[in-house]
């Protein structure tokens, strides 16, 4: 999905008309603020998705503060931070539950410990000017949302395989210069998106792109979600190989999936 505004209104765009609930990880810029505050609700009664800051963005503030301030405070931050980094490496290949109950029993110590020690830091310099300032007071503002991670163990500490995801298409534009125009913009992401789906799901996105072109001629319009990746693999299953390994010819389409 494509945003020609990088407004409040962009990210609510994306969603309006769309009942969701549970969790968006962001990095904290304003433009997610109407998100949060439920501007793009179906109804009053939905609930707002609850935030999940980035350690990664909150770490980075101190990082830069150790470097150029040299401030000791901030190396201290950094080292409490690492600890988290370190526990979440070892807990990687943890089911979401497992990691769950390791998350409160052994990190919500050192987080708790972390944010009553960065508050106290906080009330020292928060009413001067500079890198150590920004960095407390970006902990504290973001302290509920930082402290998301540790309600559900699906939840990363990081939202670094976002940053990393968009860096392709980031570096790609240099090649690109352009997409031509809003409609081919919005025809790229299309494709994008359904090609991070097929990573989601185990599939190569290539064959799985080739493959869905020679269905589609037959394929009835109102039984696209069959062709998704996350259904791809049970619709291949009862097509006939036969027809699908030949570069053109009829596609024989089975019956709908019994739900």
């Amino acid at each position: 999905m494509s945003s020609p505004s990088a407004q409040a209104r962009g990210p609510t765009s994306l969603v309006s008309g769309l009942r969701f609930s549970g969790y968006i990880l962001a990095d904290a810029h304003c433009v997610y603020d109407a998100l949060f505050r439920g501007d793009a609700r179906l109804s009053p009664e939905d609930k707002p998705p609850d935030e999940v800051a980035c350690w990664s963005h909150c770490r980075r503030y101190y990082w830069e503060a150790a470097i150029a301030a040299k401030d000791p405070t901030a190396r201290e931050a950094l080292l409490r931070i690492r600890a988290l980094f370190k526990l979440e490496e070892g807990w990687a290949a943890l089911s979401p539950q497992q990691r769950l109950e390791k998350r409160r029993l052994v990190a919500r110590p050192i987080v708790d410990d972390f944010f009553a020690w960065a508050t106290a830091q906080y009330a020292l310099v928060k009413d001067t000017r500079g890198l150590v300032a920004s960095a407390f007071g970006y902990t504290i503002r973001q302290s509920a949302a930082l402290q998301r991670f540790l309600d559900d163990g699906r939840l990363p500490m990081t939202n670094n395989a976002s940053e990393r995801a968009l860096r392709s298409i980031a570096v790609g534009r240099k090649a690109w210069l352009f997409m031509g125009s809003d409609d081919h913009a919005q025809a790229a992401a299309n494709l994008f998106s359904l090609i991070a789906s097929c990573q989601l799901h185990g599939l190569d996105p290539e064959a799985y792109l080739a493959e869905i072109f020679r269905v589609l001629p037959y394929w009835p319009r109102d039984r696209y979600l069959e062709l998704a990746p996350k259904y791809w693999q049970l619709t291949r299953a009862r097509l006939r190989e036969d027809e699908l390994a030949l570069l053109l010819g009829h596609i024989s389409v089975p019956p709908p999936a019994r739900e």
